[in-house]
C-alpha cells in the first residue's frame, strides 16, 4: 500500500488514541518512529506529519523522565514545522523551560495571531471534552433505561491554517475526542446491556423510573449537543496572518 498524507494522518490519529486509551507504556513508540520514516519519504507534503511524530515522541520521552531525548525529538519537530507554543506550556513540559536547548528550539518557532487563536481554542476544547466526559459519567450512574448516550463533540475548525503546526494540534484534539467517545460508549453499552438483562429476569424492575431516566437523559443529551455546537471555533476578524515570534516562553497559561 502506497503511503499518502491522509493515510499517515489516520495512522497518527490511531496511535494517539492508543496512547490515550492504553497508556504510553502499553502503546510504545515504534508506531511513531514508523510514521516519521514514512512521512519523511513523502517530502514537503509530509513534513507536518514528521512534526506530529517527533512531537509525540518528544512528549512521551519527557513523560518517561527522558528529558534529553524529549528535547531532541521536539527540536526535530520544530525543524519539520511544529509551532504549538501553547502545548509547550503544558505542566509536564514546564520543567524544561530552563534548559537552554529547549529555549533555543522554542525561539525558532514562528506563528501567526490567527493560528495562535486556534491553538488556544484547540487546547481549551480538549479540557472541556475531558470535563464533559467526567460529568456525563457521573450523570449516567444509576440510570435504569437501556439507551446509549453519545458524547457530543465540537466541530473541528476548517479554516486554512497559516502554519502546518495547526494540523498537528487538530489531530491531537480529534484523537482526544475519539478516545473519550470510545470510553464513554464502552461504559454506556455495559450499563445498557446490564439493564436489559435485569429487565428480562427481575420482576421488580422499575419500568416507570426507567422511562423517566430516558426522558431526563434525552434532555441532557440535547443540552450537551447544543453546548458543543456553540463552542465551534470562530475566527477572530482582523487576526493577523503574518509570521511573528511566539509569545515569550513562560508567558502562556495553559488552558484549564
Amino acid at each position: 500500500m502506497v503511503d499518502t498524507v491522509n493515510s499517515l494522518a489516520a495512522r497518527v490519529h490511531e496511535l494517539l488514541v492508543e496512547v490515550m486509551t492504553h497508556g504510553p507504556a502499553a502503546a510504545g513508540t515504534t508506531g511513531f518512529h514508523d510514521v516519521v520514516a514514512r512521512a519523511t519519504a513523502l517530502g514537503p507534503d509530509g513534513a507536518w506529519l514528521v512534526a506530529a511524530g517527533h512531537s509525540s515522541l518528544g512528549i512521551l520521552a519527557v513523560l518517561r523522565g527522558e528529558a534529553n531525548q524529549g528535547i531532541l525529538h521536539l527540536d526535530a519537530a520544530v525543524t519539520a514545522g511544529y509551532n504549538d507554543c501553547v502545548a509547550l506550556h503544558v505542566a509536564p513540559l514546564r520543567p524544561l523551560h530552563d534548559d537552554p536547548r529547549f529555549r533555543a528550539l522554542y525561539q525558532r518557532m514562528r506563528i501567526t495571531q490567527a493560528d495562535l487563536d486556534e491553538f488556544f481554542w484547540l487546547h481549551q476544547e480538549t479540557q472541556l471534552m475531558v470535563r464533559d466526559a467526567q460529568t456525563a459519567a457521573v450523570d449516567n450512574i444509576g440510570r435504569l433505561d437501556t439507551g446509549v448516550s453519545l458524547l457530543p463533540q465540537a466541530p473541528l475548525p476548517t479554516r486554512e491554517p497559516n502554519t502546518p503546526g495547526v494540523l498537528v494540534a487538530r489531530i491531537d484534539l480529534a484523537a482526544t475526542q475519539t478516545a473519550l467517545q470510545q470510553a464513554a460508549l464502552k461504559s454506556e453499552f455495559q450499563r445498557s446491556s446490564g439493564n436489559t438483562s435485569l429487565s428480562l429476569i427481575d420482576d421488580s424492575w422499575d419500568y416507570d423510573r426507567a422511562r423517566r431516566d430516558a426522558w431526563h437523559t434525552d434532555e441532557l443529551d440535547s443540552r450537551r449537543l447544543r453546548a458543543a455546537e456553540a463552542r465551534a471555533f470562530v475566527e477572530r476578524p482582523g487576526a493577523g496572518t503574518l509570521l511573528i515570534p511566539c509569545p515569550p516562553l513562560g508567558s502562556i497559561t495553559y488552558p484549564g
